[in-house]
């Protein structure tokens, strides 16, 4: 019996663990950007966006799907190393190890 209140315990402190991480990933910030910076896309640690710049030298740009095009993928960009970002912290957390699930951050 004391085994399983170890392993109880022990799960206990890794749901600390994720929440800290969780509150942690919210502080962060990365930022994602397309044609050569003429857009750019910041989110946090969990991939919300906080914020879109955007060259004012775009603004009068004819192409409009062009724009929209550089947006969806500087959104892209933030979305994937936020994501790489989680990754790498789940990595300390776990030493390594891979778990069977995916986070929902």
């Amino acid at each position: 019996m004391a085994d399983m209140f170890k392993i109880l315990q022990q799960a206990q402190q890794m749901q600390g663990r994720l929440q800290q991480m969780h509150e942690e990933l919210q502080q962060k910030s990365v930022t994602g950007t397309a044609g050569g910076g003429m857009v750019a896309v910041e989110a946090d640690g969990r991939g919300h966006i906080r914020r879109v710049k955007i060259d004012p030298s775009m603004l009068g740009h004819p192409d409009v799907e062009m724009i929209e095009d550089l947006i969806l993928v500087a959104v892209n960009d933030a979305q994937k190393k936020a994501t790489d970002l989680a990754q790498q912290e789940m990595s300390k957390l776990t030493g390594g190890m891979e778990l069977p699930f995916k986070l929902p951050f």
